[in-house]
């Protein structure tokens, strides 16, 4: 992944769309952590932490971790002044190899459609995961109006099942949640969340 075009994105990444559109995940993905307070959770691809560190209550811990040193300083900079002293934020790319770490919840939002190679993404955070673990993945729905030679243009839910399947999770539920205007690279689109068990 092109990490420059995120460095350089950082220090302005939170704007007032990404931030209502935040808002809108995390109420979403609320839902999927109730009875988790016992839980550790990893946010892969966290950017400045828009949507985990609104879940801190949620969890015993969250580890945010994205491939963009400045994402990273950013979400560490938040953490600080919040004074969140359940989480942490790691600078680290897991589809160049990924740490040993293991978490009860992996959450990935908007980021799947950043990664060329979905198969070796889902195997990897499948590893990651405590036996019973869950992968919860938001994303957008498959979008004929986007091409782009570096994102996918969304997911077709069938087919993810599959993949998601094929790298050793037992059960998945997906659902289209959300309608939005201009939020998929300036088209509109519809959002799912999807929820795999390992």
């Amino acid at each position: 992944m092109e990490n420059n075009v995120f460095e350089e994105m950082a220090k302005r990444y939170d704007t007032e769309d990404r931030i209502k559109l935040a808002k809108v995940i995390v109420k979403e993905v609320k839902q999927e952590l109730q009875n988790s307070k016992s839980k550790s959770l990893i946010d892969y691809g966290s950017g400045t932490g828009l949507i985990s560190l609104e879940l801190t209550d949620l969890v015993e811990s969250i580890l945010l971790v994205d491939s963009s040193e400045q994402m990273v300083e950013v979400a560490k900079a938040k953490i600080s002044q919040k004074a969140i002293t359940n989480s942490e934020a790691l600078y680290s790319d897991f589809t160049q190899g990924t740490p040993a770490l293991k978490a009860d919840i992996v959450l990935m939002s908007l980021v799947l459609l950043h990664i060329p190679d979905t198969k070796k993404i889902l195997n990897e955070l499948c590893n990651i995961l405590n036996d019973g673990g869950k992968l919860i993945i938001v994303d957008f729905d498959k979008n004929d109006n986007i091409s782009h030679p570096r994102v996918h243009n969304g997911f077709v839910h069938e087919k993810l099942k599959e993949k998601l399947s094929e790298a050793g999770f037992k059960s998945t539920e997906i659902k289209t949640f959300h309608h939005g205007e201009r939020i998929f690279m300036n088209q509109d689109a519809s959002m799912f969340i999807s929820s795999s068990i390992k």
